[in-house]
């Protein structure tokens, strides 16, 4: 997983999504994982990622640190509040009621035609343009990237476009405002964790995802130019929809077996085959445990 997230986080893929859909499209059983710890996890590899980037691309962010200013200290500013706040108040009931697989779908769905629809707008504004209401928007686009699928690179580069920056500068601002707010949420979680302990496997887990996501990352640093270029961002779009629809595809398929073994042999209207069948199924007999079958 720490090797997905290098590359998906540096497109408008929605590295989220790819962390989650993963293990369910794998059959894994990552619902019986805590979820303080999944999230753990995703929070841990991003950590991985924003420490690659820091040192993939030291030089802009020394090009950026010479010209800091009042202007550009609002920009980051109001561009951390919004997800900060979101996340800091909400973060639980956002993954209660906006994970899983189908939210997930839509999140991408969603997300591809805000960038294609942004995409449109003309490359107007570059490097120096970004004013407070900019950074504002900046942090929307990431408060909004909270919802699974959605993508907080995407979004960004969507609320970028949207204001009519360059495809270039768009990658770069949607680069610069994302460091402050993973730093912030792994050192939430980290504080989290230390305060309800860990086990050592945990640890372990953590710290291979950790080295694994900064690894793909720093080898992955050109695929930001695929998104700097002067490129439309539908291909990403399609790849996102793409993605979305193999998940709805394969939850139906999941919801036609549930329904199956739910009621097996409802076709020939046999209650006779029906009892023969579920027996079959579950491989329970009174009560006992067929040999060679799952209790």
């Amino acid at each position: 997983m720490g090797l997905i997230q290098g590359p998906t986080e540096l497109l408008p893929v929605s590295s989220s999504a790819h962390l989650s859909l993963g293990p369910w499209m794998a059959d894994w059983d990552w619902d019986r994982i805590d979820p303080e710890i999944r999230k753990s996890f995703e929070v841990a590899v991003h950590a991985g990622t924003a420490l690659a980037l820091l040192i993939g691309q030291r030089r802009l962010i020394e090009s950026e640190l010479r010209a800091f200013d009042l202007r550009r200290a609002s920009v980051l500013l109001l561009s951390f509040i919004p997800p900060a706040l979101i996340g800091y108040f909400f973060e639980r009931q956002i993954e209660q009621r906006l994970g899983g697989p189908e939210a997930t779908a839509a999140g991408l769905l969603v997300g591809s035609a805000a960038m294609v629809a942004a995409d449109r707008n003309p490359q107007e504004r570059g490097r120096g343009d970004a004013t407070a209401v900019d950074g504002l928007c900046l942090g929307i686009g990431q408060a909004a990237a909270l919802a699974p699928g959605v993508s907080r690179n995407g979004a960004t580069l969507t609320a970028a476009r949207l204001r009519g920056f360059s495809r270039e500068q768009s990658n770069i601002l949607s680069r610069t405002v994302a460091l402050p707010v993973i730093v912030g949420a792994a050192l939430l979680k980290g504080d989290r964790l230390r305060k309800r302990g860990i086990s050592r496997a945990n640890r372990r887990a953590l710290a291979a995802g950790t080295a694994a996501s900064f690894g793909s990352t720093l080898t992955s640093q050109a695929l930001i130019g695929l998104v700097e270029r002067d490129r439309a961002l539908w291909p990403y779009a399609l790849y996102r929809s793409g993605l979305a629809a193999v998940t709805l595809f394969k939850l139906r398929s999941e919801r036609r077996k549930r329904t199956a073994v739910e009621v097996p042999g409802a076709n020939n209207g046999s209650s006779h085959t029906n009892g023969a069948a579920t027996n079959g199924s579950i491989g329970t007999v009174s009560g006992t445990t067929k040999p060679g079958t799952d209790s």
